[in-house]
């Protein structure tokens, strides 16, 4: 069963300049994502490939400007107001950094309270429910009282976590969730996300540019490369190695401690606003010929549940 999909999507943005409106930011192309139920699905990218917009799309924060949201199995963005007030407690996320995303005012037990009372849940019970679910996250209820910048940077990821999974939402969107932490606290983060995960029967959506991470946490990895897929398949395909896209193969082996042969990775992202034609990725690409330059390839199946968009695989 689909919890999540995201069908053709794109998204761009105006810019404005000193004489008025300029050009767009077209950030994602064409992009199509499905996330199952009980499944984490990763997703991973250099930064500002575009992770980010899909995050906002994902969370339907943003509408696309073309292609289709569903959520549940529902068309999102052509339901009603009202229908899409009563999906969205089934829909949370997590963001990178705590102290930005929790209100610096507001207390503990409101922060965590606060998505109960806006479904009009009695105070006491929000409250009752509040002790269990940071019980649940590793906190004691003495911190019920304390505001955030009395937290550590693990407890304040801890308190958004409980805030997202108070409402028992079926979807979570994990948006950097760990690269704010020490290497030690996001140890825990992120065995406390699969014992929950677990737990709650829930999907997630885990974007992370963090390819070790990403892989160690997902079931499935989707790679993303200048706002399009460049590749999907279980993690057990890209710890085996095999037909990879050479993006991949080039993430893969800067990871440390991985012997893997190095691909040489040439330059640097090209920007947005000059999309390379043909294949994205072919101004970097070691393998690169004439048709990649001229002709955009298709995510297609190249193995059961493995997609590559490449000419060579």
């Amino acid at each position: 069963m689909s919890m999540l999909v995201l069908r053709e999507v794109e998204k761009s943005y105006g810019l404005r300049s000193f004489w008025g409106q300029g050009a767009r930011l077209s950030v994602l192309r064409e992009l199509s994502l499905e996330l199952r139920k009980n499944e984490i699905l990763g997703l991973v990218g250099e930064s500002g490939c575009g992770k980010s917009t899909l995050a906002r799309l994902a969370l339907a924060l943003e509408k696309p400007d073309r292609g289709e949201f569903y959520f549940l199995g529902r068309p999102y963005w052509r339901l009603s107001r009202q229908e899409r007030r009563r999906l969205r407690p089934a829909l949370q996320a997590v963001f990178q950094d705590p102290a930005a995303s929790l209100n610096p005012r507001k207390r503990v037990e409101d922060l965590v309270t606060e998505p109960l009372k806006l479904l009009g849940v009695p105070r006491q019970e929000a409250r009752e429910q509040a002790v269990e679910m940071l019980s649940l996250v590793g906190l004691e209820k003495e911190l019920l009282p304390r505001f955030p910048h009395q937290l550590s940077g693990g407890q304040r990821q801890r308190v958004a976590l409980a805030r997202a999974l108070i409402t028992r939402p079926r979807v979570v969107v994990l948006d950097e969730p760990t690269s704010a932490l020490d290497v030690s606290v996001q140890a825990q983060i992120l065995e406390l996300l699969l014992e929950l995960q677990r737990r709650f029967s829930m999907s997630y959506l885990f974007i992370s540019h963090d390819l070790p991470v990403v892989l160690y946490l997902s079931q499935r990895v989707a790679v993303m490369y200048l706002g399009e897929i460049v590749e999907e398949a279980p993690r057990e395909v890209f710890l085996a190695g095999g037909r990879l896209h050479p993006y991949t193969e080039a993430l893969l082996a800067a990871v440390p401690g991985k012997e893997r042969p190095r691909r040489p990775l040439w330059g640097e992202p090209p920007s947005l606003l000059r999309r390379p034609s043909g294949c994205v990725f072919h101004p970097r690409c070691p393998e690169a010929r004439d048709p990649c330059k001229e002709e955009r390839p298709k995510l297609r199946e190249i193995a059961p549940g493995h997609r590559v968009a490449c000419h060579r695989r």
